[in-house]
């Protein structure tokens, strides 16, 4: 696990750092569609993305989920930090987007960094800061994009987080994500091939305007 450590997160963290998180963490290997954490379960660790995406979502009271955004390789969860240091119930789903290696954290390990290591405490404040810009950006698209608008912005994230423009998600899929209809996505994702940028398949959408 070490070999990992180092050569994702050796430029943040120093050394003495590296070494405790590779003694107490966990190191994990998931397939993709695997889900991590689930709405209402207490949090024991927090992860550190050694490559691979992870999807986080939130769920309304009808049980349906709204994609918040992306963790990509060398990212941490702000939420999973709040819940871990106030002792609550996660608030949130976790799924891997790709195959994903990942370290566990132990919680209580957190607090004790917080002090000990500024690399941590500033990967804490940083990890917090971007998580809040990419729910603030969630916000926005709710509120100023056109469902089309959200839909191509969608389609361009995930692109660009898996590295690939062929996106392989089911219309359903992407309608739970959108928190729309599948009705809605299917007729959208066409008037997005009749102009020119996406391309529908069965079982996959090729995204040429990238």
């Amino acid at each position: 696990m070490i070999k990992e450590l180092k050569d994702r997160y050796q430029h943040i963290f120093e050394e003495a750092l590296l070494e405790e998180i590779n003694q107490v963490g966990t190191y994990r290997e998931i397939p993709e569609g695997f889900k991590l954490m689930e709405i209402g379960n207490y949090i024991k660790s927090m992860p550190l993305l050694v490559s691979g995406v992870v999807k986080i979502l939130r769920e309304d009271e009808n049980g349906d989920e709204l994609l918040l955004y992306f963790l990509e390789q060398g990212d941490t969860c702000a939420m999973t930090l709040t819940c871990c240091m106030g002792q609550t119930k996660s608030e949130i789903r976790a799924i891997s987007e790709t195959d994903t290696k990942l370290i566990m954290v132990p919680v209580h390990k957190m607090e004790e960094w917080m002090a000990k290591y500024h690399s941590w405490r500033k990967f804490i404040l940083q990890s917090y800061h971007e998580r809040l810009n990419d729910m603030f950006e969630t916000v926005d698209s709710i509120a100023f994009l056109k469902m089309d608008e959200r839909l191509l912005k969608y389609l361009k994230d995930k692109a660009r987080v898996t590295n690939d423009h062929t996106i392989y998600s089911t219309h359903q899929q992407i309608a739970y994500e959108l928190h729309t209809s599948r009705v809605v996505v299917s007729r959208l994702l066409k008037k997005l091939e009749n102009m020119g940028q996406v391309e529908l398949f069965r079982n996959h959408i090729k995204l040429l305007d990238a």
